[in-house]
């Protein structure tokens, strides 16, 4: 079996050493490859990968041109990794190395992709109160109950990461997408250190991001195939609502011989009819629309500055 380890890092200098230490300490019966993305770093972390690749050729280092972005930095990883797992983990070493052998006892058991929970999180609460709602949410909107949908570290058999497609923020609903396609998910509680080194990079702002791509992975792994299950259930319910209301209104004019030109529900239910029509429409250029140009659009965007040891 060999292990591929994709590791997005950006500004983790201090780290990078210690993090190589500590996964070769625990894969010494395993062949492996450590693939490092370096997403935009403008401290020394390039260079300290480097030195890395000169000591151990099984260390790749893919190293893009500006900061794309974690789901970038995965998805261009997962396309380089070779091997039968896959491993992400984050490189600010809150992710513990030790925890490999149990990830891939996991795996063992017929599971396709493990993901790790923080049962006992070292991080403040500004950071753990809304990752909790965060979970909650996503939980309860893909009915996949797991306890930390963003915890980086995860374990996937070759076939999950390549068949994933991630981008944005998606890379937080990774269970989510893999579970749409048929794979078997898990969740083991994991050993989270404090950080030591840096401070993290995400800040309020990747909440709003994360709920904008809640929306995109809900109408992707639902309503993909079919968006006029979507739209055309929504413009049916407006169409359907401004039809009572046109029934109403035409039962007033000619039962009851009242006026309708003063009554504002007669445009209303001009309105939704217009609207639910316009919406149907919209699920039928949907059905005819195809989405292959767009992934070959978005790996064109990431621009890659140099390769080592790939």
């Amino acid at each position: 079996m060999k292990l591929s380890f994709v590791i997005p890092v950006f500004n983790e200098e201090k780290s990078l050493k210690i993090l190589y230490s500590e996964i070769i300490a625990n894969v010494m019966n395993y062949e492996y490859e450590i693939i490092f993305i370096d997403d935009g770093s403008t401290d020394t972390s390039f260079s300290e990968m480097q030195k890395l690749t000169e000591i151990d050729s099984n260390v790749k280092v893919i190293k893009f041109r500006k900061n794309f972005g974690k789901a970038a930095g995965l998805q261009v990883g997962f396309s380089e990794a070779i091997g039968d797992v896959v491993f992400t983990m984050d490189a600010d070493l809150q992710d513990d190395p030790k925890e490999i052998p149990r990830f891939l006892e996991k795996l063992e058991e017929g599971f396709d992709l493990v993901t790790g929970w923080k049962e006992k999180r070292k991080d403040p609460i500004s950071k753990t109160l809304p990752s909790k709602i965060f979970n909650s949410v996503v939980s309860s909107s893909f009915k996949l109950k797991l306890h930390d949908y963003n915890c980086g570290f995860k374990a996937y058999r070759k076939e999950v990461v390549k068949e994933l497609d991630i981008y944005g923020e998606m890379h937080r609903y990774v269970p989510a997408l893999a579970q749409e396609k048929g794979f078997r998910i898990a969740e083991i509680p994991i050993h989270h250190r404090k950080r030591e080194f840096g401070k993290s990079k995400y800040g309020i702002e990747r909440y709003l991001r994360g709920f904008l791509d809640l929306l995109t992975v809900k109408l992707v792994t639902n309503y993909m195939h079919s968006p006029l299950y979507l739209f055309g259930g929504i413009g049916s319910l407006f169409g359907f609502a401004g039809f009572l209301i046109g029934i109403y209104l035409t039962i007033l004019k000619y039962g009851y011989h009242q006026s309708l030109s003063n009554r504002p529900l007669l445009y209303l239910s001009v309105l939704l009819i217009t609207i639910g029509f316009q919406l149907f429409s919209l699920g039928l250029l949907g059905e005819l629309m195809v989405n292959q140009s767009r992934k070959l659009n978005r790996q064109k965007k990431i621009s890659i500055d140099s390769k080592i040891n790939c």
